[in-house]
């Protein structure tokens, strides 16, 4: 059962593209999430060679994904931010993944991809960023190749701004003033469960499961059919 919130959502900026916002995310510890998130991701076989990560910030997901698949696996990690794209390229390096990893920069709503390119679309708090979420949708669907997986998982908005301040206090307490600040906007920001699935249904997302899967975070998965499957 969900419950609706009571908080209005409020816009973020899409876009993290200065370098002090860029080096203030990547020094947050995000290692517990990002592991969990690539297990999780992992756990969902087949995922195939061809990887896409949309608003991969520094890349640290795609990083941790390396650790966990075959080295067959190749990950075009995609973001609008030229500073966050930079710092990646750092880490990809001292990981020795330059082969594993490419950095695309650029708009995840409008990919520079064909249609049916890739085995599995992943994005990790990207949603919240983006007025529509239809738009990271459709395109994370249009670009997945039939029998490929598609995981998401982002914030869930509270149902009341007391929650939202539990969250900052839980989770943020060993961050600077500003970086409570970024994830107390990222929560009101964020869409509940039963928000991101009318999105998914909007855009003809099929079979997918949406739950509640921490007490901060909402995940899709969805495996799209192959054609003449019924």
């Amino acid at each position: 059962m969900t419950f609706p919130s009571k908080i209005t959502r409020v816009l973020e900026p899409e876009v993290m593209d200065s370098w002090a916002e860029a080096e203030e995310y990547d020094a947050m510890d995000h290692s517990v999430v990002n592991l969990r998130f690539a297990q999780d991701l992992a756990a969902n076989q087949p995922v195939g060679n061809d990887l896409l990560d949309m608003g991969t910030g520094t890349a640290l997901i795609p990083i941790e994904l390396c650790k966990l698949l075959p080295k067959s696996t190749r990950i075009m990690a995609a973001d609008a931010s030229q500073p966050m794209l930079e710092l990646a390229r750092y880490r990809i390096e001292v990981e020795a993944l330059t082969d594993r990893i490419q950095l695309l920069y650029g708009d995840c709503k409008k990919l520079p991809f064909e249609n049916e390119f890739f085995d599995t679309v992943f994005s990790n708090t990207l949603i919240h960023h983006v007025p529509n979420p239809a738009d990271i949708l459709s395109e994370a669907w249009r670009v997945l190749r039939p029998n490929g997986l598609l995981f998401i998982r982002d914030l869930v908005r509270p149902c009341a701004e007391a929650q939202v301040e539990k969250l900052v206090s839980e989770h943020a307490a060993n961050q600077s003033e500003s970086g409570r600040q970024l994830l107390r906007q990222s929560l009101f920001a964020s869409l509940t469960i039963d928000e991101i699935r009318t999105f998914a249904n909007e855009v003809g997302i099929t079979l997918v499961s949406i739950e509640q899967t921490s007490d901060r975070h909402w995940t899709l998965i969805a495996r799209k059919q192959s054609l003449g499957v019924l």
